[in-house]
């Protein structure tokens, strides 16, 4: 046994997340044009600074995890289950109210700009929760755990953008505030694949169960069966 695995369980290992259409929820972190996009925001910035390495590996996981969301939200949709999105928004035009990490890293989205959308292949269906946050812990800037204490949700499944920034401080914080959380590694991407597979690592087993998208998929598949189609009329 290598060390890694070794590691892998300090503290023994987390259970599977229970999967029911009543009490669990799909978490999308921040997949909007200001960080998921090669041509705007953080993402066109990295490459006008010359970060070429980066900017060309971070584009090629968005061509993967972009597919996977999709796969995730047409299966959480198809089975009635809440879908909830997170983006970057400030409140004000200038971001003055941002928190001090947001500010020194420039990372800010405009009250209705652009860079705060959603992706339009992976957008919000109508009546989808999106929440607006301006620092990395959704946790901490939104009233995310009032909606989902409200909703009766117990376990989230979280995706999205960057894995080792705004993901994994939601996951943290989720399974601090005993939620079970289920991270999928192949919807989830970062700089490059180092700081991912970091990020990863300390998260699974301790903070969350971290799956594939097909093996999360076969998951919610065995525990939650598609929701009935209305009848035509």
């Amino acid at each position: 046994m290598d060390t890694r695995t070794r590691l892998s369980d300090r503290y023994g290992r987390l259970p599977d997340p229970a999967f029911s259409r009543e009490h669990t929820a799909l978490l999308v972190v921040d997949m909007q044009y200001l960080d998921a996009d090669p041509d705007h925001g953080l993402v066109a910035r990295m490459k006008q600074q010359g970060f070429d390495e980066a900017y060309a590996y971070y584009c090629d996981r968005l061509k993967i995890i972009v597919p996977n969301i999709q796969r995730l939200l047409a299966a959480f949709r198809g089975r009635k289950i809440e879908v909830i999105y997170t983006v970057i928004e400030s409140l004000t035009r200038d971001g003055r109210e941002r928190s001090l990490e947001h500010t020194r890293l420039n990372i800010f989205a405009a009250p209705g700009s652009k860079e705060a959308q959603v992706l339009e292949e992976i957008a919000p269906a109508e009546d989808e929760i999106i929440l607006k946050k301006t620092c990395g812990s959704v946790f901490n800037s939104t009233i995310l755990h009032y909606v989902l204490h409200n909703l009766g949700i117990r376990t989230l499944v979280i995706c999205g953008v960057v894995t080792g920034g705004c993901v994994e401080s939601a996951v943290r914080d989720a399974s601090n505030l005993s939620y079970q959380v289920a991270v999928v590694e192949d919807a989830c991407a970062t700089w490059t694949q180092a700081m991912h597979d970091a990020a990863i690592f300390a998260m699974n087993g301790v903070y969350a169960r971290v799956y594939s998208t097909d093996e999360l998929l076969r998951r919610l598949e065995a525990a939650v069966s598609l929701a009935p189609q209305p009848a035509h009329r």
